[in-house]
């Protein structure tokens, strides 16, 4: 399958790459890469970036469109998306999609390749470019090492094929850890730290046995407070925020609970088929989007994470003695 996209790629005519909304450096990493690597390329984050990918993209001197009009593109493709929806733009007309999450059954009419096994999505783009024959040169190499440092909680989610990436990618485009390192570390700022302060405050949480779930509302910084969130007890944290009639959650989970079965990616899929709204993600960390009230897509995801949490307590009781 990565034959035929390096095909599609090398097309001639005008391409664009779209991130998802809130695009984070694996995103951009990725779709950085596909750019240097196949020309005439266009990197578009119509929902925006997050913080990191904004540092990211000012220090490597990546441009990235915020709108973009695609029927001007001979070939549309999508990075690291578990669905349309995430795109922030009418997603009816991607014809390549690369991504490493859970799948969710939305990509199915584009050219896809999707593996979930992967940690990361820029070790898929590697592997693409190997399949074209591309060495990263030190930018891109930057770029895909700081996408597969950061989906991996810097190396804390880790597996080999992860390692031996990084490894590649170090040692082909002659970087450093420190430098990437150094392109990817920095203190959330003040308006993170409020918005954690302001999710701390609105929690709301639910006890099964020794395990706690918990959900909260704030405006920005979703996946930062939901994180906090997990520092501050929980063992599995969803948090949204509404704007207008639009809402987006972020979910997260403790390594245990996921060890034991818990899959956010799939939940947030589940609920999102629950409310014809689109989520999707890891099994540790997910998120999902749409129209509707957010309370009430927040109380649904803690109802099934209540539900997963009775299952493990009551297996437990059952292997007890």
């Amino acid at each position: 399958m990565l034959i035929d996209i390096v095909q599609a790629l090398r097309t001639p005519g005008r391409k664009v790459v779209l991130l998802h909304g809130n695009a984070d450096p694996d995103a951009l990493g990725s779709g950085f890469a596909i750019q240097q690597a196949f020309g005439d390329v266009v990197i578009a984050a119509p929902g925006g970036m997050d913080r990191v990918s904004k540092v990211i993209a000012t220090k490597l001197s990546i441009d990235v469109a915020e709108k973009v009009e695609l029927t001007e593109f001979d070939l549309v493709a999508a990075v690291d998306s578990s669905s349309a929806e995430q795109l922030g733009v009418d997603g009816s007309g991607v014809s390549v999609v690369i991504d490493h999450h859970a799948p969710t059954g939305h990509w199915t009419g584009p050219l896809h390749y999707i593996d979930d096994s992967r940690r990361s999505c820029a070790e898929i783009v590697l592997e693409l470019l190997r399949t074209a024959e591309q060495v990263p040169d030190r930018r891109t190499g930057l770029a895909l090492a700081a996408g597969m440092l950061t989906d991996s909680g810097h190396f804390r989610f880790a597996n080999p094929a992860l390692l031996e990436s990084m490894a590649a990618v170090l040692r082909t485009a002659n970087i450093s850890m420190d430098e990437v390192m150094d392109l990817t570390e920095m203190e959330p700022d003040v308006s993170e730290r409020i918005s954690q302060m302001k999710g701390a405050q609105r929690i709301q949480f639910e006890r099964v046995g020794d395990r706690i779930a918990a959900i909260s509302r704030g405006s920005a910084h979703e996946s930062s407070v939901a994180r906090a969130v997990l520092l501050a007890g929980a063992d599995v944290a969803f948090v949204g925020s509404q704007r207008d009639e639009r809402f987006r959650i972020s979910a997260r989970a403790k390594q245990d609970l996921v060890r034991k079965g818990l899959h956010l990616g799939r939940l947030l899929d589940e609920v999102g088929g629950e409310t014809d709204n689109s989520g999707g993600g890891h099994a540790g960390a997910a998120g999902l989007t749409g129209v509707g009230d957010v309370e009430a897509v927040l109380n649904m995801c803690m109802s099934k994470a209540l539900d997963f949490l009775r299952g493990v307590r009551d297996a437990a009781r059952a292997e007890t003695p």
